[in-house]
């Protein structure tokens, strides 16, 4: 960690004016390390020199689709090296590398920017809204990283009132100076609180911030969490086989890690869109020697602001999942977010629905599965489909489903949109 926060510190004093230089220079190095010393990219791009960076493949997740033992680089071991697997929620799971360096490098990043807030890792108590395995070795395993790195862990995966009763009189008796979790698991708490009428500050003086993370973070839900935590809420991007790849700053801004990531929009021809255009978030792991992240193809649709420069990309707007994807009876397609923006903008007002997730099981039908105090009216459910078909289009079949409570995969997350069409 002294090494890695001794490189961070060096890379964050390189001027504006010689950040491209450096970025360009770490590209480079990182990809000729891997033709050289990586089989499996070997074989993917090929062994000619490396002259075009814009013509290097794209990686996905389908290229990590093989044993690890297969994708380290030489020199490297499964037991010499940080192993970890992604959450799935993107539908394909991997189990990933880092070596020891760039694990080091992520965490020293981390600890950077949650200091822009006042956490200090060492002292700050976390109040941690995350899932947990549940089988034995694995909760113990965690129970334990939470008790070494001053984490209170609360489960997510039963969010009733009963439960959150229990969650509140922990803030009365324990000193937590942020949270940090799933985006939805932290909204149903604020809530819970707005139900009471109660503002979380006043009952946990120690709290400073709120941190949210691995789900999207809506405007309205923002100012909710805000308003009853009494703290800010910050927007957090980050995944687990890269880094932490953008953190809200103490302007507003969703600043991009440019020390240790390169980020890039491109367009469904891969070519590398202007700032300010909305396309696909590409990612390339700077320092990873291990296990080679070059032009990463991580799922997601974004854009990066017009103001961006190469030390300090700002990332606009995060779109949703290139998979989330509605194809309509018409041949329009459309982010499955929209159908779920334009449902919660109505079906929120009076605070009656909980949460809600929409599935598209048909073409040309789609599922709207809710947790509520009382059942949705005929007038309200009118509303919310005339409003889909003034965004979208006519002619679509709408059910309405009222449930205890909605699944979540098995890391705790909740899927806000998905479709079952093939």
């Amino acid at each position: 960690m002294k090494e890695a926060k001794k490189e961070l510190d060096t890379v964050m004093s390189i001027s504006e004016n010689d950040f491209e230089e450096f970025v360009s220079k770490k590209r480079t190095e990182i990809v000729e390390f891997h033709i050289q010393n990586n089989t499996s990219y070997q074989k993917l791009v090929g062994k000619l020199p490396f002259k075009n960076w814009n013509e290097l493949p794209i990686m996905t997740k389908k290229d990590f689709q093989k044993p690890l033992i297969e994708r380290l680089s030489d020199g490297y071991t499964i037991k010499k090296v940080y192993v970890n697997k992604t959450s799935g929620s993107s539908g394909d799971p991997f189990i990933f590398a880092k070596d020891t360096f760039s694990h080091a490098l992520t965490w020293a990043n981390i600890i950077h920017r949650f200091g822009w807030f006042g956490i200090d890792f060492n002292t700050s108590l976390q109040a941690r809204f995350y899932g947990i395995p549940l089988d034995f070795i694995g909760n113990t395993k965690e129970r334990i990283k939470d008790f070494l790195s001053k984490r209170y862990r609360f489960t997510i995966f039963d969010l009733s009132d009963k439960v959150l009763e229990k969650v509140l009189k922990k803030f009365e008796n324990k000193k937590f100076v942020y949270i940090n979790g799933y985006t939805s698991s932290i909204v149903l708490f604020a809530k819970f609180l707005k139900e009471k009428n109660i503002v979380l500050k006043t009952v946990c003086p120690t709290l400073k911030c709120c941190v949210v993370t691995s789900e999207m973070l809506f405007e309205e839900d923002k100012i909710l969490m805000e308003k009853y935590f009494g703290v800010p809420v910050i927007n957090e991007y980050g995944a687990s086989e890269l880094d932490l790849i953008a953190f809200q700053n103490l302007k507003g801004e969703w600043q991009v890690n440019s020390e240790t990531l390169f980020v890039e929009i491109l367009d469904d021809e891969n070519r590398v869109l202007p700032n300010g255009k909305e396309g696909r978030v590409v990612i390339t792991s700077l320092f990873n020697k291990a296990h080679p992240f070059i032009r990463y193809d991580i799922g997601d649709v974004g854009i990066l602001d017009e103001k961006s420069t190469f030390k300090k990309p700002i990332l606009k707007k995060l779109i949703g999942r290139t998979n989330d994807i509605a194809i309509l009876p018409s041949g329009k397609k459309s982010p499955g977010l929209t159908f779920y923006y334009v449902t919660k903008s109505i079906i929120e007002d009076d605070g009656n629905v909980k949460e809600f997730v929409i599935k598209q099981t048909k073409i040309d039908t789609f599922d709207i599965e809710y947790v509520s105090q009382i059942a949705l009216t005929h007038a309200q459910i009118q509303h919310i489909e005339k409003a889909i078909t003034t965004y979208l289009e006519t002619g679509l079949t709408f059910t309405f489903t009222r449930k205890e409570k909605l699944e979540r995969s098995k890391s705790g997350k909740l899927k806000q949109f998905v479709s079952l069409i093939k």
